[in-house]
């Protein structure tokens, strides 16, 4: 499966944005998408993720800010960003996770920057 996250760019403090992660095909059964990010000189951190049955989980620093929803007619998860900080800045990636799958999918980051 391969996995492709769009939606980044530039938004002043306070604004919002939607990131959309597409993915290559089809697939059933319980699994996990994930969004995750990297700030520039941090490590990766999860900002949330969202099971087959919808239920989603978020970083503290998120929540009442950011939503995860997935459309799986369009085989495609979402992340809607409000109220944004600078310390949301960075790559975002996000992640497919199969039941049974010995490994956990990637797709290439998209860019947020937020400028105050």
């Amino acid at each position: 499966v391969q996995l492709q996250a769009s939606g980044g760019g530039s938004v002043q403090a306070g604004g919002s944005l939607k990131l959309s992660c597409a993915a290559s095909r089809t697939f059933s059964g319980f699994n996990v998408m994930g969004w995750y990010r990297q700030a520039p000189g941090k490590q990766i951190e999860l900002v949330g993720r969202i099971t087959s049955g919808d239920i989603t989980d978020y970083a503290d620093s998120v929540k009442g800010r950011f939503t995860i929803s997935r459309d799986n007619t369009k085989n495609t998860m979402y992340l809607q960003m409000n109220a944004l900080i600078a310390e949301d800045a960075g790559v975002y990636y996000c992640t497919l996770t199969l039941a049974g799958a010995p490994t956990t999918y990637w797709g290439r980051g998209t860019l947020v920057t937020v400028s105050s």
